[in-house]
């Protein structure tokens, strides 16, 4: 039998939820078990039903997908928030990511790819859409450019830990593979981001794939 990855869908447009409802029933492996149209609704449904994953609309009445994400995380609830909106501003993905968000996907995409992301979100990787990695990398580029590694003077560990997220993988999941504790791991970010005048994993993940 499949192990199911629970969500929940917090939108405000009832034929969009349909959608997700519809999309998420072609896939074995995930299962929608609520929906919430406003901010308040979708906390409360997240901190009763403590989901596998939050599908969250940036745009949204009364409160926006920013501070209801900020409120989910503070509720520290085993949920990854997945980000799934039309608005591919730069300045709402930079800040989503930054309040923690697990990925930012756009509505455009083809239903197959949200699917693999959603699938890839579930296994506890970072998920993007197409346009919104290159709107980071337009971002990276106009910014004052990061060092080099050879400048940077990475630690055989830190350059370990930074081609783990760049492949996605949480602290959890760096923690467990490296059989370290969660805390060094972050320890470890914390100080590669600084060598690398970098200011948040996402900035670093794409830094490290334009490294590469």
């Amino acid at each position: 039998m499949i192990e199911k990855t629970t969500l929940i869908a917090i939108d405000d447009h009832p034929l969009f939820r349909k959608g997700v409802a519809d999309l998420v029933g072609m896939e074995p492996s995930l299962e929608l078990v609520g929906e919430a149209a406003s901010g308040p609704e979708g906390i409360e449904l997240a901190t009763r039903l403590n989901p596998d994953l939050i599908l969250l609309d940036m745009n949204l009445p009364g409160m926006d997908g920013i501070a209801i994400l900020k409120a989910l995380k503070e509720r520290e609830l085993d949920a990854r928030v997945v980000m799934l909106t039309v608005s591919d501003s730069e300045e709402n993905i930079v800040a989503a990511l930054r309040a923690g968000a697990d990925g930012y996907l756009l509505k455009d995409m083809e239903p197959e790819d949200i699917l693999d992301r959603l699938r890839a979100a579930a296994g506890g990787k970072l998920v993007l859409s197409d346009r919104v990695t290159e709107l980071l990398a337009r971002t990276l580029r106009e910014d004052a450019p990061p060092r080099t590694r050879e400048e940077a003077q990475l630690t055989e560990r830190e350059t370990e830990i930074l081609a783990a997220v760049a492949d996605g993988q949480s602290n959890k999941m760096i923690a467990r593979r490296l059989q370290i504790s969660e805390g060094t791991v972050k320890v470890h970010v914390k100080h590669l981001l600084k060598k690398l005048n970098l200011r948040s994993r996402v900035e670093a993940a794409v830094w490290a794939i334009k490294q590469q």
